[in-house]
């Protein structure tokens, strides 16, 4: 029988061990304290429940959880709203665990890579390829780890996934086949691409999948209990659920009819991401759930300089490496080595905090944000895609972190100075290096072009003997652009070519012969005899009886890469005709002119849609005709059996003059490819109370008006350093439309640097200077009407930084890109 002396002991030893256990437990946690004990206004951060109460209210979320944190210490954690609002209504509580959607990318991946490049397993510098041999060819040998982290390795922002595969070895095949679309470490592209790369870099180095080394190596150590990938079912009750099965097939190219009796199953406990979902649930850009408790230790390890309660994930060293900026463009937008830190991406930063600040966001609705200089933490935590994926939390999440910023009341304003400070010189000491890329980039296309010989959809078209249409009564949409190389008309070749009959012709905006600037009439072609049916004028699409006798639909007319050029209008209202009369269409194709690479702006709002906004696309959507015909085909589900006559020859990263293809004015005021240029964003303003230079010699390289005063807007304008542009002030009196032989003072917009000049960014510049400069002579709710984006004019409104008007756009503009992604043609 045990003695009482030795049954103390034990009894001693429980109790210490249950004590020890209970610290670590308490340490796990971040603990709390009053705003006032760490500096924080807690009547100003009060106003966090506003905000997010009136976002919930509109329905742009079902709920969040909202953490903040400042030295060490939480001062703020609470839920808001619901948890689930399907199949019932659940409230929304501070312990809900959140698929975290692209924080795993920084959370799980990055940490994981730098936990390897400490041990020595990687390198930054190391070529992707040493890792997974297979990947090689086609520039990719060059692809390096940090391109990777940083997202400007050049590969596309996702796989398409309106082919069907699914598994973690298919995707990985897939991703040895990728090609890359543009040049590594010259152009940054949020890609989910190269994140599933390194996922299978941690996999192939360490020997353990990504779930299970970062459970090992991050997770477990730290205390994130709650921290995982697939997680259990036991979790399921407290897991905020995002989407139906079928919405969340219907990313990316998806085959939501694919989803059959589970179509209306509401994911909880899987993750959102359809590539994730499609890859098992572990992949390196999304796949990871988690709390804000424990994602609130994660944050406090990074500002401990890589530590929390006594366990060492990172060194010093390499959370200052992952943290220090590094260019992604020539204009300075900086990320680090996982983390986002000043793009188009950063909104959840607010306005308040400094350069040097950092963080991250996810699709779901999800964000972080680390601020060294106050020692200061944001965790914003929701599932804003339950239950339709209709949600938007993108102006609600910085609205949140500048209230926090706002509440801090003892960083002494030299402090964030610093910060900023030491943030713009560790970027500026990276930009050449950018620079120097993108120089020889230019050098490489610039060598491509100087012997291309770009053949169009219609050369393509005449050299194979006219195949496709042979034996058809063909129908064709056309105007003056529709030649071939030697400047023959799409009209003339295909009335004598072998096999074909044409029997009809259909004009566009500006007629067939692209003079008028008016309703165009039906008429009778001089040349051939056939009947012209007008589509700007009675009607924009082609009637059933004039398409009763075809077998065939030809569009050959050159677009120049603006949402608001009509040409592309008619193409979908004539693909969408055609699609009823079952008829298919065949779309000659034709470069971009401003290049098929740049993609700027706000979409357009599903109730602007109109003859000027046919769908729901950036204004620079960087897209060729053909190109734009598979995406409408595909988005809008016209089911038009389409047909693109691809081009030979061109490549994405192509400006018109690279093509050495003759110049036509596509329409009277286009008269040259700087106008096409300058005409994303200049053109927005020409609904408004502004000449933007039609009736001069050179339309949309001047803007004026009887009111305004040249050298002021240019002092401004020029001021702002906005890239590759400067403006000159004039005096010029227009000769036809908008104040027709009044005398204007305005300025003449000049394009220093067309690689870095963005026409979208330089008209909200000039929005955003009339706004401020001529409050009550310009009109400036005129200029919602081919923007065709209501927020974007709020904001404008408002008096917000372009810069932040900008980066409103980004959540969208990712959407799109990856729709867009399916629909390329070209590399």
């Amino acid at each position: 029988m045990m003695s009482f002396r030795r049954q103390c002991d034990a009894r001693g030893i429980a109790l210490l061990l249950l004590l020890l256990f209970a610290q670590r437990a308490v340490a796990d946690k971040l603990p709390t304290a009053s705003p006032a004990a760490v500096g924080i206004s807690a009547e100003r951060l009060a106003e966090i429940d506003r905000a997010v109460e009136q976002e919930i209210a509109q329905r742009r979320l079902p709920g969040a959880v909202v953490l903040v944190a400042r030295r060490g210490r939480v001062v703020w954690r609470k839920a808001y709203g619901s948890r689930a609002v399907v199949p019932q209504r659940e409230p929304m509580t501070v312990d809900t665990i959140f698929d975290l959607a692209s924080l795993t990318k920084v959370v799980a991946t990055a940490t994981s890579i730098m936990i390897l490049v400490e041990r020595g397993q990687v390198r930054l510098s190391d070529p992707l390829s040493r890792y997974i041999p297979e990947i090689k060819g086609g520039g990719r040998e060059r692809i390096t780890i940090e391109q990777l982290l940083t997202h400007t390795a050049g590969y596309a922002p996702d796989f398409d996934l309106g082919k069907r595969w699914t598994g973690y070895d298919e995707a990985i095949r897939r991703l040895i086949e990728e090609p890359l679309r543009y040049q590594p470490g010259t152009r940054f592209v949020y890609s989910d691409i190269g994140y599933i790369a390194l996922g299978e870099v941690v996999r192939r180095a360490s020997g353990l999948p990504l779930d299970e080394f970062a459970r090992r190596n991050i997770f477990e150590p730290l205390g994130m209990r709650e921290t995982m990938f697939r997680p259990p079912a036991s979790l399921l009750a407290r897991i905020a659920p995002t989407e139906t099965r079928r919405g969340q097939m219907s990313y990316l190219g998806g085959h939501p009819e694919d989803a059959g009796a589970e179509a209306e199953r509401v994911l909880r406990g899987e993750v959102h991401d359809p590539t994730a979902h499609r890859m098992g649930g572990v992949a390196g850009h999304a796949g990871l759930f988690s709390t804000a408790d424990d994602l609130a230790i994660y944050c406090q390890m990074i500002l401990n300089g890589g530590e929390y309660a006594g366990r060492r994930i990172l060194s010093p060293l390499s959370v200052a490496a992952m943290t220090r900026p590094r260019a992604v463009n020539a204009e300075g937008a900086a990320r680090g080595l996982g983390w986002d830190m000043a793009t188009a991406y950063s909104s959840n930063r607010g306005d308040l905090f400094p350069l040097g600040s950092f963080g991250h966001t996810g699709f779901t609705g999800t964000s972080i944000w680390i601020d060294p200089a106050s020692e200061t933490f944001v965790i914003f935590l929701s599932n804003r895609v339950h239950p339709d994926g209709k949600g938007d939390v993108t102006p609600l999440r910085g609205r949140v972190a500048s209230i926090v910023a706002a509440s801090i009341t003892d960083l002494p304003v030299e402090r964030a100075r610093e910060e900023s400070a030491r943030f713009a010189a560790e970027l500026s000491a990276t930009l050449p290096r950018m620079a120097s890329a993108q120089a020889r980039a230019r050098i490489g296309d610039a060598e491509e072009a100087h012997n291309a010989e770009v053949l169009t959809g219609i050369d393509v078209l005449e050299r194979d003997g006219f195949k496709p249409l042979v034996g058809k009564r063909v129908g064709l949409v056309t105007n003056h652009t529709g030649r071939n190389r030697r400047g023959v008309p799409t009209i003339d070749l295909l009335a004598r070519a072998p096999g074909v009959k044409l029997v009809a012709l259909f004009s566009p905006e500006h007629g067939i012969r692209g003079a008028l600037d008016e309703k165009v009439p039906d008429s009778r072609d001089e040349k051939t005899g056939l009947p012209i049916y007008s589509l700007y004028g009675d009607t924009r699409r082609p009637k059933p009886e004039q398409l009763r006798d075809l077998d065939a639909l030809v569009f050959d007319i050159q677009d120049i890469g603006a949402r608001f050029y009509t040409y592309i209008s008619t193409l979908g209202y004539v693909m969408e005709e055609a699609a009823k009369a079952r008829i298919p269409v065949y779309v000659l194709d034709r470069p971009n002119p401003i290049n098929g690479l740049d993609v700027e702006g706000p979409l357009a709002d599903a109730d602007k849609l109109s003859f000027t906004a046919y769908h729901t696309i950036p204004v620079r959507h960087g897209m060729t005709v053909g190109e734009l015909a598979r995406l409408f085909n595909e988005e809008r589900k016209i089911g038009c059996e389409l047909h693109v006559i691809e081009m030979r020859g061109w490549r994405r990263a192509m400006w018109f003059d690279q093509t050495n293809l003759t110049w036509i004015n596509p329409s009277p005021n286009m008269r040259s490819l700087t106008e096409a240029t300058l005409y994303p964003g200049i053109g927005l303003l020409e609904t408004t109370n502004l000449s933007v230079g039609r009736g001069t010699d050179t339309p949309f390289e001047l803007i004026g008006a009887p009111w305004l005063d040249g050298q002021r807007l240019a002092a401004y304008l020029n001021e702002r350093e906005i890239p590759g542009v400067r403006f000159v002030p004039v005096r010029f009196t227009p000769r036809a439309s908008v104040f027709k032989g009044e005398e204007c003072g305005g300025v003449n917009i000049v394009i220093t640097d067309r690689q870095r000049f963005r026409p979208v960014r330089t008209g909200i510049e000039i929005a955003a200077a009339l706004h401020k400069l001529y409050p009550q002579e310009w009109r400036v709710d005129d200029y919602v009407r081919l923007l065709a984006n209501e927020e974007t004019l709020a904001r404008l409104k408002r008096g917000e930084a372009p810069e932040a008007i900008e980066s409103s756009w980004q959540e969208e503009l990712e959407k799109f890109l990856r729709a867009r992604e399916r629909a390329l043609i070209y590399r």
